[in-house]
């Protein structure tokens, strides 16, 4: 009869009002907690993404920059290089450069001028 007096003394002292707030703000406290690592947890997921992503553009990267380092070690990608960098042409060999007329822009802002002046002469006449 203790035994089961004892029982219903405990039970009665974990259904209280008291235990039951603390309990209840206790789990409270674990969701919230909860609810924080897993939005963490996102974070995280999405930071990782993009570093593997960072992580493939570099490979691709170096494997362009290993492909470089290897072509200049030819003769003829030096050769290649030079030419790109410093414009220069091998004996017999003719270069053909490319410059662009400022004259012509300066024409055809005048053409435009000209072109409303005619336009007004036009419409009156």
């Amino acid at each position: 009869m203790k035994n089961f007096q004892a029982k219903k003394r405990y039970k009665k002292i974990m259904q209280s009002k008291p235990v039951l707030i603390i309990l209840g703000i206790c789990l409270i406290f674990f969701i919230w907690n909860i609810v924080k690592l897993t939005g963490k947890a996102i974070e995280t997921k999405k930071n990782r993404d993009i570093a593997q992503n960072k992580i493939i553009e570099l490979q691709k990267q170096k494997d362009e920059l290993e492909l470089k380092i290897q072509k200049l070690n030819t003769e003829k990608g030096m050769e290649e290089n030079i030419r790109e960098k410093f414009g220069f042409a091998k004996e017999g060999e003719g270069m053909i450069l490319v410059v662009d007329d400022q004259n012509k822009i300066d024409n055809k802002e005048v053409e435009n001028k000209n072109s409303f002046l005619n336009f007004l002469k036009k419409l009156f006449n």
